[in-house]
């Protein structure tokens, strides 16, 4: 019987992102995509924030249809000393299944350009994906190459991003005896960074 991998969001880059974690270790694995709400806001700005919006993503997405993972996946603009900006984006990967525990993993992190970010801290735009879409000309561009693969002029689109924060988050699940054989529970770590 295939794994059942549920996504918490319809954004398709970051439903390809779980794929390609997933597919790494599992043979048998069904991903689908489902709309919920982050619970945070449009544009992260904290790493507890992002983490936040990540593990709501998950739980929820389990809470709506029977599966055996919640996978959230949220990106955080996060302050960053010695930066351009100030400021770095990392994409945090929560893993939740049906007894509620969770395992974090985190891409690697990079800049946006300046104006992007000014735009975002000083509420000129919602998010970076709609100041990167006025920067480059895509729509959406979030939901395809990602502003990452704009940047890196497409030597590591967003899927492929999204896919590292899943295998990290997915270590201590492939090593749970080295783990001590559970994980935090959700309400736990809510509680603790908010």
């Amino acid at each position: 019987m295939a794994l059942k991998v549920l996504v918490g969001s319809s954004n398709p880059s970051k439903i390809e992102g779980v794929k390609m974690g997933f597919k790494r270790f599992f043979k048998n694995v069904e991903i689908k995509g489902i709309r919920v709400k982050s619970g945070v806001s449009s544009q992260p700005l904290t790493f507890e924030e992002t983490i936040k919006g990540a593990v709501l993503r998950g739980w929820r997405a389990l809470n709506k249809e029977e599966g055996d993972y919640g996978v959230g996946i949220e990106a955080g603009l996060i302050r960053f000393p010695g930066t351009i900006t100030g400021f770095m984006d990392f994409q945090v990967c929560a893993i939740v299944d049906v007894n509620e525990e969770v395992t974090l993993g985190v891409g690697p992190g990079f800049e946006f350009p300046p104006r992007a970010v000014k735009e975002v801290i000083e509420d000129k735009a919602k998010e970076l994906g709609e100041s990167m879409a006025r920067i480059t000309g895509i729509i959406d561009i979030g939901k395809n190459i990602g502003a990452i693969g704009w940047l890196s002029k497409n030597k590591m689109l967003r899927d492929e991003l999204t896919s590292i924060a899943v295998i990290m988050a997915l270590i201590p699940r492939l090593n749970r005896e080295l783990y001590g054989g559970s994980f935090r529970k959700i309400r736990e770590l809510l509680s603790e960074i908010f």
